[in-house]
């Protein structure tokens, strides 16, 4: 693990992790990109509401709201969001969250299943604003959800390493074709920081394998991942889900890149994988054709960023204005321009 972590500072509360995102006191994201996201989505309450969906909160959307929160140097606005993640999500008795919240139900959490990537969001966010801002109960909360993501999500079967996207319900035990895995809940970048919080080879492990099944996840015309893949043989869709390169498929290629990973054939694949007519789009994998074609500049900034990486191809103008209207695509527009900004002001 020797160099994967750059350093790791004694006692807990702080971490000094090289090569992420820089201390609030120099924010990524703009101070007006960010009063317009937490307009449209952050409610009073500190919840982030997903308005493409029924306006209810989950695990993710809380995890996306911390991570740019502290992209904007905005430590009252973190605080806002965390206190509602921890009182209205931290309900189980194992430190994950709950994965959904719907202000239409009562009560308002149904399933007490977890969402591993929200649960990985959050830890991320919590430890990056915890070093900064030398809060060590941040710590303390991030150190929890790493070791109980590795204990409760983290799998190994036939010699991979796996993430179930939760608790319950992906197993091999759970499921005729299980496990079943999202290639999308891989968040890369993260990794190296839960391993910092949660110490353990299986985190290194973890994105080798997860990197070396995108490789082999290469289903229909167009070669794309499934959103839901069952590994109990060789990779395939897995049963009872629609066979389709989706919404969350969107942004593994900007998972990739923030995570530092640039394997030119890998991205370029997905890149002219999710293209069509140069339109980001949802993919029907059996005939490789188009389901929805996505013009919201969140979707597109996905494959402008991995052009950026790969040619150093300029982020189009249109691209960089941030008008939010949804609150996925406005999410991966503020982290996809948040990376140029940081490792690629060339592209803008």
């Amino acid at each position: 693990m020797k160099g994967w972590i750059a350093t790791l500072l004694a006692g807990t509360a702080m971490l000094a992790l090289a090569g992420h995102p820089a201390p609030a006191q120099q924010p990524r994201i703009s101070g007006e990109a960010w009063a317009a996201y937490k307009a449209k989505f952050l409610d009073p309450g500190g919840r982030i509401v997903d308005n493409g969906n029924g306006n209810i909160s989950h695990s993710e959307g809380q995890g996306y709201g911390l991570l740019l929160a502290y992209l904007a140097g905005d430590a009252a606005g973190f605080e806002q969001i965390w206190y509602f993640t921890k009182t209205e999500l931290l309900l189980r008795d194992d430190g994950l969250a709950v994965w959904k919240w719907d202000p239409s139900a009562n009560p308002h959490v149904t399933d007490t299943n977890n969402a591993s990537d929200g649960d990985i969001l959050i830890a991320y966010a919590l430890a990056l604003a915890g070093s900064a801002w030398n809060r060590s109960d941040y710590i303390t909360a991030a150190t929890r959800m790493a070791q109980s993501t590795l204990e409760e999500s983290v799998v190994d079967f036939t010699g991979r390493t796996l993430l179930l996207p939760g608790a319950k319900g992906f197993s091999a035990a759970d499921r005729d074709d299980g496990p079943v895995v999202n290639p999308s809940y891989w968040v890369y970048e993260a990794l190296p920081v839960m391993a910092a919080l949660a110490p353990s080879d299986r985190w290194r492990k973890l994105a080798d394998d997860g990197l070396a099944l995108l490789k082999a996840m290469q289903f229909g015309p167009r070669k794309l991942p499934a959103e839901w893949v069952s590994l109990k043989r060789q990779p395939r869709p897995a049963e009872g889900f629609e066979a389709v390169f989706g919404y969350n498929a969107i942004r593994i290629p900007l998972y990739l890149v923030r995570g530092g990973v640039t394997d030119a054939p890998l991205l370029t694949r997905l890149k002219e994988g999710m293209s069509v007519a140069g339109m980001t789009a949802t993919i029907d994998l059996n005939t490789g054709q188009p389901k929805t074609e996505l013009s919201d500049p969140g979707y597109e900034i996905v494959n402008h960023v991995v052009a950026c990486v790969l040619d150093g191809t300029k982020i189009p103008a249109e691209a960089l204005q941030f008008a939010p209207a949804y609150y996925y695509p406005s999410t991966l527009q503020l982290l996809g321009l948040a990376y140029v900004g940081e490792k690629h002001p060339e592209c803008l």
